[in-house]
């Protein structure tokens, strides 16, 4: 159960104008994370800003977006993310339930291409060290140039933050219906 409860959109007219922004920018939903987040309207809305800039406005692929941020959220146990995620946005994206699934160890897979494989490399060291490898590093900037890397810091940064919420407020998790399953 969550710790912090939720807002109700009915019960504050005044935020009205910034829920009615949150349920256009995420195709007319108000999630919990969002209900949650609405206790500090500020945070709720650049959370929403920035989280739309990271999914939508970068040269990223889709695929290794969801790849990242699935793989955070296994080492983080992150079931609010993967709800979110899988199997909805992940195979939206072109992936499939199995890859997903395969996340959990991707090391052992041979689902991922070199390229996904040394970013996921760099996805672990930012979320389970304080540094990154030298070595992680010169892999990551092998397949990919210095605004990829930039982007792909940048949404692995922010996922773990986001799971960092998630975890310490135990949001809880939608139902299918309001995932629009």
């Amino acid at each position: 159960m969550a710790r912090i409860s939720l807002i109700e959109e009915k019960d504050h007219p005044e935020i009205a104008p910034l829920i009615d922004k949150i349920k256009a920018g995420r195709r007319g939903g108000l999630l919990n994370v969002y209900k949650l987040l609405l206790h500090a309207p500020a945070l709720a809305e650049t959370w929403l800003d920035h989280v739309g800039a990271v999914r939508w406005k970068t040269g990223l692929s889709g695929r290794l977006r969801e790849v990242l941020v699935i793989r955070i959220a296994h080492v983080n146990g992150i079931a609010y993310v993967l709800n979110q995620h899988v199997p909805a946005l992940a195979v939206a994206e072109g992936m499939t339930v199995a890859e997903c699934d395969a996340l959990k160890d991707w090391r052992s897979s041979g689902a991922f291409s070199a390229a996904e494989r040394a970013a996921l490399a760099y996805a672990d060291a930012m979320v389970l060290q304080t540094s990154v490898p030298d070595e992680v590093f010169a892999e990551l900037r092998r397949h990919y140039d210095e605004r990829a890397i930039v982007e792909i810091t940048v949404l692995i940064g922010t996922y773990l933050m986001h799971n960092r919420v998630m975890q310490a407020l135990k949001i809880d998790l939608e139902s299918d219906e309001q995932r629009g399953r």
